[in-house]
């Protein structure tokens, strides 16, 4: 939570003072991953008081909560892009896109690796959800830094940072929504069914 939520101050100072919609935009996501991480604690603290809730039930309302933020974070960052394309703006450097991205895609590893491993101990699906924000995290930063590098290569390419900021959009829909649906059936068990995947 420490690393995201640093990540996250960083990458929308970053992404505002450069007006990089695509840095702003994975920075807000990082935030999503801080409120994703206490929706884990939540869920997994309240475990360990016993206050005698339905497991099923927290982890329901942690992946729709967490799918939710994902849908939300989506449609402000696909806005973004389009007003950003329609103006013609582009970010003024993309050094800090290339470094904060760097960082992120190496540590962003480790949890994600963590994380599904805690997953696969736990049978939780809340926590499978919240690896995932991690690996659609990792996902992101290769999309930032491959976008942040076309665009120090060549800077005509004004286009890229909105279009880089519009592949991330579709990237957070994806999972926001697969999480989201998962939540809305009837059949939810709360189970990730980890531990039949090898």
């Amino acid at each position: 939570m420490g690393f995201n939520l640093l990540e996250g101050c960083v990458s929308i100072w970053f992404g505002w003072e450069d007006q990089s919609v695509a840095l702003f935009g994975f920075g807000i996501d990082s935030l999503v991953e801080v409120a994703s991480a206490a929706l884990i604690f939540w869920r997994f603290h309240l475990d360990a008081d016993r206050t005698g809730l339905d497991t099923s039930k927290r982890e329901r309302l942690a992946i729709r909560s967490i799918g939710i933020m994902l849908l939300l974070l989506a449609g402000v960052t696909t806005v973004g892009s389009v007003l950003q394309l329609l103006s013609h703006r582009h970010p003024g450097t993309t050094i800090p896109g290339i470094l904060v991205s760097i960082v992120s895609l190496v540590v962003m590893f480790l949890l994600w690796r963590g994380k599904t491993r805690t997953a696969v101990a736990l049978d939780s699906r809340a926590m499978k959800s919240d690896a995932a924000c991690s690996l659609a995290c990792m996902q992101l930063s290769s999309v930032i830094f491959i976008g942040s590098m076309l665009f120090w290569w060549s800077p005509r390419l004004w286009w890229v940072d909105a279009v880089t900021a519009i592949v991330i959009s579709g990237l957070i829909a994806r999972e926001g929504w697969s999480g989201f649906r998962i939540s809305l059936k009837p059949d939810f068990s709360g189970g990730c069914g980890c531990g039949h995947e090898g």
